[in-house]
């Protein structure tokens, strides 16, 4: 098993985009953990569902695009021709959502059972689910939110 790159990886400006095309490649090669969300599942609460949402995009076909080759780059060059170029301010909101969400909203006590499940209860440099993907799959969290 493999795991995808970090949340805070960005592609042109827009973080997570390459996580989720990372999920979907390492999935199609039989390397990323059962339990992974990836674009086109039924957990509308993960970031890929939302980032869908968000950027208008068609799952399906992100997913096909994905496995038809190219890099991060074109691949979102593609969506946005595609399903629509969002504004810097649209692209700064989604940023700022990864990398805040967890912290002080309505996830924030889903996050703390979800690290406390997995023996992370002490760990208070976990605050974000951002951080929790990092410390779960072997990285230091960020000491701040800068990207």
């Amino acid at each position: 098993m493999k795991t995808p790159c970090s949340d805070y990886v960005s592609t042109n400006g827009v973080i997570f985009f390459a996580r989720l095309l990372d999920k979907i490649r390492l999935k199609d090669q039989g390397l990323l953990p059962a339990d992974y969300n990836v674009a086109g599942c039924a957990n509308q609460d993960c970031f890929d569902a939302r980032f869908c949402r968000l950027f208008n995009l068609d799952a399906p076909q992100l997913v096909d695009r994905a496995r038809g080759g190219g890099s991060d780059e074109e691949i979102l060059e593609w969506c946005f021709e595609r399903f629509g170029r969002p504004d810097q301010e649209k692209i700064q909101f989604w940023n700022s959502f990864v990398i805040k969400h967890g912290w002080r909203d309505e996830s924030a006590k889903e996050l703390e059972d979800v690290k406390r499940a997995n023996g992370l209860a002490d760990r208070a440099d976990v605050q974000t689910w951002v951080d929790f993907h990092d410390v779960d799959e072997g990285r230091a969290p960020r000491a701040n939110s800068s990207f």
